[in-house]
């Protein structure tokens, strides 16, 4: 079932609130325009306008790019002008979370109350301050948050196991994902050659790259179905449905693949994803990257430092977090660490997912030792990872 594509009513073409294509062919957007597929510039009150008759709009993002989470909170502010039934999805928790995303709205939990009950560390570990100015945005407007992800584990599970060994209510009744499409499959296996894990085959015999391609596959189709689920929860007697703006990882919409293709096979048609995008002097985008590109001015000198980083490749483990890779000249590499390691504790603190080892290594101190309690060929082992005193 082929996407929809953007397109603008007649009336809106006809009152020019698209600048010509052949005026512009040679002219970047400027900061603060909207950049449409097909080449032509729009202006944000006309874009407003179109996307409010959309079912879903995708805003995709860096996850540790603060202006990607500005412009996020700029677009859902300029939406809810027009649409008063908005709802906001988030690729951040998972469906277990909705009690806490519930509770948050009905202003019934403070901030550090909020990152507890939801397991913000846990499930994610990106900084919550990127996120905290969109959270306090739906509470004041009272805007629905929506769970859209399943537990790392389940992920896991379905990509090892396969869907038909997972019962349905095993995985929220989830339908096994579509075939992605040739493309896509082709941007997962030049991100896995990228990253290579410790080990080409598991116990069962599935390859490495298959294994992370599934993974993929059902982490899109799970944030699809939570969208189309929370859509239909949320149309009225009168089939008057919502919008939903889904806050998402623009690896999981680039080119319309994952989510969106996810979505076309569920039968939601009226979506659009838009991105970010920073023309550097290159006026043309790929084409087919987004049906609308935001322009970002310089907004560099505006983000935070990166935060430390071990240089591991992880994912959860029964015993705490795995280490599937070691990057070269890594802070992991120069303390030991090594693919096949299962990270149990840091500084002091059990360790029980890839979002709070993240959290743990985020918040530490320039010039500091970071104590990891190590499960090594059946033994625990200490491993001190030194940071260096300038990141």
């Amino acid at each position: 079932m082929p996407l929809r594509r953007l397109t603008l009513p007649a009336l809106l073409l006809a009152a020019s609130f698209l600048t010509p294509q052949t005026a512009l062919a040679a002219a970047c957007p400027a900061p603060g325009e909207w950049r449409l597929d097909d080449g032509r510039h729009t202006t944000n009150a006309a874009m407003m306008h179109q996307l409010a008759d959309q079912q879903v709009v995708l805003l995709g993002e860096q996850h540790d790019r603060l202006a990607h989470h500005r412009w996020q909170l700029h677009t859902l502010s300029g939406l809810h002008g027009h649409r008063d039934d908005l709802l906001i999805g988030l690729e951040m928790l998972p469906r277990e979370s909705q009690p806490a995303l519930d509770a948050w709205v009905a202003g019934e939990l403070s901030e550090s109350q909020f990152l507890d009950k939801s397991g913000w560390h846990q499930y994610w570990g990106h900084d919550p301050a990127f996120y905290l100015p969109i959270l306090h945005f739906a509470r004041m407007q009272q805007i629905p948050l929506v769970a859209l992800n399943i537990l790392p584990e389940l992920r896991q599970r379905l990509a090892s196991e396969g869907w038909d060994s997972v019962p349905t209510d095993q995985r929220h009744h989830l339908s096994p994902p579509a075939a992605p499409e040739t493309a896509y499959r082709e941007q997962l296996e030049a991100v896995f050659a990228q990253h290579p894990s410790g080990s080409d085959s598991d116990d069962a015999g599935n390859n490495g790259l298959e294994r992370f391609i599934a993974a993929q596959l059902a982490w899109d189709r799970a944030m699809a179905e939570g969208i189309a689920d929370a859509l239909e929860r949320h149309t009225d007697s009168d089939n008057n449905a919502p919008l939903l703006v889904g806050l998402v990882g623009q690896g999981h919409l680039a080119y319309g693949h994952g989510v969106p293709h996810q979505l076309a096979d569920l039968g939601v048609e009226g979506q659009q994803t838009l991105l970010t995008w920073q023309p550097n002097g290159q006026c043309e985008p790929p084409a087919g990257l987004a049906d609308a590109l935001y322009a970002l001015g310089d907004e560099a000198g505006f983000e935070p430092s990166a935060p430390p980083r071990l240089g591991v490749m992880i994912e959860a483990h029964v015993d705490g977090v795995l280490v599937q890779a070691v990057g070269d000249d890594s802070i992991a590499e120069r303390a030991g660490l090594a693919s096949g390691d299962v990270i149990v504790e840091a500084a002091g603190r059990r360790m029980a997912s890839p979002g709070e080892l993240i959290a743990v290594v985020r918040d530490q101190p320039p010039g500091t030792l970071l104590p990891l309690g190590v499960s090594r060929d059946g033994s625990l082992e200490e491993v001190l990872a030194r940071f260096p005193a300038q990141q």
